[in-house]
């Protein structure tokens, strides 16, 4: 049996908390209503060997960093409990005893042992690099050397909240080709393996050569059928390499390159990693942080390595006293029009006015694109599927024509 911690209802108005023993999650929930209750947050409760060993290892920073959506419901509880005008320290021990994740709540709870200890918050989320990000850590300083705490809490989670709609999109246009390659890949490990040796027989005895897509084929099929061992090697050795390559440096730095070059592709990882770079500088501005260091917190969500050099090399010269609209324009990476809303922006003393704007604009041409992207990448699978079926197809029935118009 395992224990479950559990917030309830009781009389759908009264909050209780309480421990209650199952063998899962569902016969908790249905133990809690046996009791009258109505449950609204279930977690099982970690021994507390498991405690002390996770609270070790985040003393230690070997805990991983906080999911995105984690940072998000950290932020999100946080702003709210901030905006009633609870104590940080109360908000961190509020989350320490209900927050579902254990390293969320452990985290809270180094974060308060640390403040009662005399640190400040920013000075405290600094020591957790791994688990919030220079970003978060940045702008949270900002804002409590503004004494704006609170509001800079809700541009956070409006920018975590941005920054993960922005990848849902991005994956969820890429999932639908990824599906059909392993598909595809899949139906042609098959033919080649089980079709294709099937038919090495009859095309045998017909006494002819076989037409050498027919030949091919069938050799790549009975090698794969013979070394069946082979192919989770191969595929794994695939996917290895494809992965070693977009993650070592020098060849990252040439993709990155490369795809700036591609038409489509050009747009959608400019807008993708503008909409960050923008949303990120608009927030960090209106924070009241400096235009370098807004710069230099804005460079670290770009991906793409050549415009992260082109916005460094923009943010040198901006440092050395040039315009930021005049110095982004040098790079001749940053759209245009993003280009004249900072530019308009800067001569009429409304930057962060203007930059919100920028945001607004890139989302909607983010979003366009991404349209533009999916009617395009369906048309284009269905020529893919449709060539390899038609090669399959070929390399199966050609044997069969040549023997029949040579009868």
């Amino acid at each position: 049996m395992t224990i479950y911690n559990y917030v309830a209802l009781k009389n759908s108005k009264d909050i209780v908390k309480g421990k209650i023993d199952a063998a899962d999650l569902r016969e908790a929930r249905e133990g809690i209503r046996k009791l009258g209750l109505i449950p609204t947050k279930v977690y099982e409760e970690k021994s507390k060997d498991e405690m002390k060993d996770a609270f070790a290892n985040i003393k230690k920073g070997k805990i991983s960093r906080l999911g995105l959506q984690d940072r998000i419901d950290f932020t999100s509880t946080m702003q709210i409990l901030a905006q009633s005008g609870i104590p940080i320290i109360e908000s961190l021990l509020f989350i320490e005893n209900d927050a579902a994740k254990l390293k969320v709540r452990l985290v809270a709870k180094e974060l308060r042992r640390q403040i009662m200890q005399g640190a400040t918050f920013a000075d405290t989320i600094a020591k957790y690099p791994e688990q919030f990000g220079q970003i978060y850590i940045g702008l949270v300083k900002a804002g409590e050397d503004s004494g704006e705490l609170e509001k800079t809490l809700q541009r956070l989670l409006e920018l975590l909240t941005k920054e993960a709609n922005i990848r849902s999109k991005v994956i969820g246009t890429l999932m639908y080709p990824i599906f059909v390659i392993c598909l595809a890949v899949l139906v042609v490990l098959v033919m080649l393996m089980f079709v294709f040796p099937v038919f090495k027989e009859m095309f045998d005895n017909m006494g002819k050569e076989m037409p050498w897509i027919t030949s091919a084929l069938m050799s790549a099929g009975i090698f794969l059928k013979t070394y069946w061992f082979l192919v989770p090697l191969m595929l794994g050795s695939m996917i290895g390499f494809f992965i070693f390559i977009f993650r070592w440096e020098p060849s990252k730095r040439k993709i990155d390159e490369f795809v700036l070059k591609v038409p489509l592709l050009t747009d959608l990882m400019q807008f993708s990693n503008y909409a960050n770079f923008v949303a990120v500088l608009q927030v960090a501005y209106d924070a009241g942080v400096p235009i370098i260091e807004c710069l230099y917190l804005a460079n670290m969500t770009l991906t793409n390595h050549t415009l992260k050099t082109k916005i460094e090399s923009a943010t040198l010269k901006v440092q050395q006293g040039q315009h930021l609209s005049v110095a982004l324009r040098t790079t001749k990476v940053m759209p245009k029009m993003i280009l004249f809303m900072i530019a308009t922006g800067e001569q009429s003393g409304r930057l962060g006015d203007m930059l919100l704007q920028a945001t607004s604009f890139i989302d909607k041409k983010l979003d366009a694109i991404i349209d533009t992207m999916t009617k395009m990448i369906e048309p284009l699978m269905l020529i893919v599927i449709g060539s390899i079926v038609l090669t399959l197809a070929l390399a199966l029935y050609l044997p069969l024509f040549q023997s029949y118009l040579q009868d």
